[in-house]
C-alpha cells in the first residue's frame, strides 16, 4: 500500500482572517463624529450671528449681567479676539488650511476625545471662514461678526470659543499621552524588554525541544 506524501508545507493561518481580526479589534474611525460636532457648532455659530446682526446695532450693547457680561455687535477684520486686524486675507487662507488639515487628520482618527477636540476646531474655523468669504467688504476680506463681551476680555463669538476650547482639549490630550489612533503612550504599547525576554525564552525552549 502506497501512502502519498505531500511536498506542500502545512497551511498557515489565513492572513485575511488575521487582518480582519486586527481591524475588528481596533477602535472605530471617528471622522463621522468629528464632522457631526463640527456641523453642529457651525450651525450654532451661523444662527447666533444672524440673530445678532438682525437685532443689534454696533455701539449699542445689550446688558446681560450689568457691565460684566453683555451682547455687543462688533465687525472684526482680525483673528480671534480681535488680533491681527490688518491681515484679513492671510487669516482667511490660514483658516482654509486649518479646515483641510483637520479633515485629512480625521480620515484616520480613532480617538473619541481627539474627534471632539478637532471637531470643535473645525466647526469654529468654518464659522469664521464663512464670514471672511461672504460678508462685507468682500471675499477673503470679510469681517467676522463678534458679539459676546465678558469683562475686560475682547469681544468674541461662538466660533472663537469653539476653537479655543478645542485647542485646549487637544493640548491636554497630548500632555497626558492620548494619541489620535486611540492608544495611550506608555499604556497601550508593549514593553520592549518584556517582549524581548518572552521571545528569547520561546526560542530557548524550542531549541531544547
Amino acid at each position: 500500500m502506497m501512502v502519498r506524501v505531500s511536498d506542500e508545507p502545512p497551511s498557515e493561518e489565513n492572513p485575511a482572517n488575521t487582518a480582519e481580526e486586527a481591524t475588528s479589534a481596533a477602535p472605530p474611525q471617528r471622522l463621522r463624529t468629528l464632522l457631526i460636532i463640527a456641523g453642529v457648532l457651525l450651525g450654532l455659530d451661523l444662527l447666533t450671528k444672524c440673530i445678532v446682526v438682525a437685532n443689534l446695532t454696533p455701539g449699542e450693547p445689550v446688558s446681560i449681567i450689568g457691565d460684566f457680561a453683555r451682547f455687543s455687535l462688533v465687525r472684526n477684520p482680525g483673528a480671534a479676539f480681535s488680533m491681527a486686524t490688518g491681515m484679513t486675507w492671510l487669516l482667511t487662507l490660514v483658516a482654509a488650511a486649518v479646515v483641510i488639515g483637520v479633515v485629512r487628520i480625521g480620515r484616520t482618527l480613532r480617538s473619541l476625545w481627539w474627534a471632539i477636540g478637532l471637531g470643535m476646531v473645525l466647526g469654529g474655523a468654518l464659522g469664521n471662514l464663512v464670514d471672511r468669504l461672504f460678508r462685507a467688504p468682500g471675499p477673503l476680506q470679510g469681517h467676522v461678526v463678534d458679539f459676546i463681551a465678558i469683562g475686560w476680555w475682547p469681544v468674541f463669538n461662538v466660533a472663537d470659543s469653539s476653537i479655543v476650547c478645542g485647542a485646549i482639549l487637544l493640548v491636554v490630550l497630548t500632555v497626558f499621552g492620548f494619541e489620535p489612533n486611540g492608544t495611550r503612550t506608555g499604556r497601550d504599547e508593549p514593553d520592549t524588554d518584556e517582549t524581548e525576554t518572552t521571545t528569547n525564552k520561546s526560542t530557548s525552549e524550542g531549541n531544547t525541544a
